[in-house]
């Protein structure tokens, strides 16, 4: 009797593999965002946020397209978040927050969710152009402690300005009104979030993305892991 052997394409279990994979680092978002202090910290003001640091991972080890949709999911929790638990300019992330006269509107689903898709496909990018410029044996190797560090900064950098400068240009008046600052001053006031907030979370990525990466990254773990990137 013959012994018949079914075995699935080397495609399809590579597709169940992704799969496994972005809901595994979706999974994490999850975690983070929905844990208090741990993913969005309440500054009174606004949010910092350490949540772009596994999409910007994600992003290095399965390429931009799952990234992107990982900064998707990034932002949705913020749209989330912002929606049931506000702070005092919830409005420039939701739609669905008020307070007094002042609302979002379609500003507000650019602004939570663009700079949050892009999260999960600059630092890509990056990574990729770093590694043209390094020498063949690090290129060999897969891994660029000076590209992961750019990585992690640009993921934290794209998200910060982008999100604060598209308030600038979608609720200039209302966020000067909301922080009691006034609407000539409001840059200024932006420009020292950015400084405040957004630096210190810059320097945080670009640790934890040298960190992490110098590990999940090597060639041969990647193999082991199943990321194809």
């Amino acid at each position: 009797m013959n012994n018949l052997t079914t075995q699935k394409p080397a495609g399809s279990r590579y597709s169940t593999m992704s799969m496994v994979q972005v809901a595994i680092f979706g999974a994490i978002i999850c975690i983070m965002a929905f844990t208090p202090f741990l993913g969005y910290i309440p500054l009174g003001f606004t949010r910092a946020t350490i949540i772009h640091i596994p999409v910007i991972i994600a992003s290095l080890l399965m390429g931009p397209k799952k990234g992107g949709v990982l900064g998707f999911l990034f932002g949705l929790t913020s749209f989330i978040n912002n929606t049931i638990n506000p702070t005092a300019t919830s409005f420039v992330f939701t739609p669905f927050y008020s307070i007094g006269e002042i609302s979002g509107g379609i500003g507000s689903v650019i602004i939570c969710f663009i700079p949050r898709i892009l999260v999960g496909v600059i630092p890509y990018f990056v990574y990729k152009l770093v590694l043209r410029f390094v020498s063949e044996d690090t290129r060999n190797k897969g891994v660029s402690s000076v590209g992961l560090v750019l990585a992690g900064v640009s993921g934290a950098l794209v998200n910060t300005l982008l999100v604060m400068n598209l308030i600038y240009v979608f609720f200039r008046e209302p966020y000067a009104q909301a922080n009691e600052v006034a609407t000539s001053a409001v840059y200024t006031f932006i420009l020292s979030v950015i400084g405040i907030n957004g630096v210190p979370e810059a320097i945080v990525a670009g640790i934890l993305t040298l960190c992490i990466g110098k590990v999940l990254m090597k060639k041969n773990v990647k193999e082991r892991l199943g990321f194809r990137k």
